[in-house]
């Protein structure tokens, strides 16, 4: 269940992340760290669609600490944006509040997903 959660939430944060790059690159006029954000912050829910069709349990694995990865990258992107002033703290807590709420959710799936692993 929490699987689909996670792939419901991840498009959604993916969605906001391109609006906000369209936002950064067309009224800020950023665009070296906003392509930065733009391709960790949709990285995360195209690994979790690929694990989906993960080929084994520690491919699966794999794949969602990859996302995990893109996640965390993703956060770091949006303090360098908001500390630099391009990003308000308004949207810069809405949207980094998403992107913590996916991290948790993949850290969770992960350490399930290993400990039923060493289960099999």
């Amino acid at each position: 269940m929490e699987e689909k959660t996670v792939k419901y939430k991840s498009y959604a944060f993916a969605l906001r992340i391109i609006k906000a790059y369209k936002f950064l690159s067309s009224e800020q006029r950023e665009f070296v760290l906003s392509k930065q954000l733009l391709r960790s912050g949709t990285a995360v829910g195209a690994l979790i669609r690929e694990a989906e069709h993960a080929e084994s349990k520690a491919d699966f694995i794999h794949k969602m600490s990859i996302a995990l990865k893109e996640a965390n990258e993703a956060e770091y992107w949006l303090m360098l944006l908001h500390d630099s002033e391009f990003i308000d703290n308004k949207s810069f807590s809405s949207i980094t509040s998403d992107c913590q709420e996916l991290i948790k959710m993949l850290v969770s799936i992960i350490k399930s997903s290993k400990e039923n692993n060493k289960k099999d």
